[in-house]
């Protein structure tokens, strides 16, 4: 596009009624807020997607012109939502400083996001992976469990996790194992550590997530069931570009994801 023909734009408004409308957040009973964060200009023309609203994404945001920002991780957690009180100092108030300098809107949303049944993070995990789920589990029904798309098994636990280190490309994480072929598998995306136990109650000869505790190795090798963590960050980011490219098709918005690398 060029400076006289900057694409089409939609109202903030109008934006953030199709995010709520694909992701329901009033379904759920969150960490944080979700939805608008933080206010910037009233018409949108791009988007820009990325895992988590930091400093560094803020400002690539900012480098690509973007006129607001979506992510899974927003700026506020555990009951503190800076949008009616709280303070603002430290690292919050430099990436508020830079939103509002910039006039740059941001949209967080987090199990809402992880939940969607074909966008959501767990389901665009399934589809990197090469599996397919049949069903859910777990609180929320955020945990999904199925198979491989192509109806194989995985011989061995390794060779799980050797697939899996490979379509993400970064080191895995694998306690215990099954003892037999890898038939049913059970995954779900970021700190679901503790959904081991409800993968295991529902069947599952493996669970992969982003993270695992020390309850979890022992949970592993004394269940049988193998527990492989990808890295937090790795297992959670394909569901923000994937709603956003949605949405911003929806409209012929422009959106470019912003993958700021992370090592958890």
């Amino acid at each position: 596009m060029s400076p006289a023909d900057p694409g089409p734009a939609i109202p903030r408004s109008q934006l953030l009624a199709a995010f709520d409308q694909l992701l329901q957040p009033e379904r759920f009973k969150d960490y944080g807020p979700n939805g608008l964060q933080v206010e910037g200009k009233a018409d949108i023309r791009k988007i820009v997607s990325g895992v988590t609203a930091s400093l560094a994404l803020i400002e690539a945001a900012i480098a690509a012109q973007a006129d607001a920002i979506f992510v899974h991780h927003g700026l506020f957690w555990r009951g503190q939502d800076g949008r009616n009180n709280g303070p603002i100092v430290g690292w919050m108030k430099q990436r508020l400083a830079l939103l509002l300098a910039h006039d740059i809107n941001l949209f967080a949303y987090h199990l809402p996001l992880d939940a969607h049944p074909e966008l959501g993070n767990n389901a665009q995990l399934g589809r990197q992976l090469g599996l397919q789920a049949d069903r859910r589990f777990g609180g929320n029904e955020l945990g999904f469990l199925g198979g491989r798309r192509d109806g194989g098994q995985f011989d061995s636990a390794e060779a799980l996790a050797a697939a899996i280190r490979q379509a993400l490309n970064r080191p895995v994480v694998l306690v215990g194992g099954a003892p037999a072929a890898i038939k049913n598998i059970a995954w779900c995306t970021g700190g679901a550590q503790g959904y081991f136990e409800a993968a295991i109650a529902a069947g599952a000869d493996a669970f992969i997530t982003g993270e695992i505790s020390e309850p979890q190795a022992h949970y592993a090798r004394e269940m049988g069931v193998a527990f492989i963590a990808c890295g937090h960050h790795a297992s959670e980011r394909y569901g923000a570009p994937a709603v956003a490219a949605h949405v911003a098709a929806q409209f012929g918005l422009a959106h470019e994801f912003i993958d700021i690398d992370n090592p958890a």
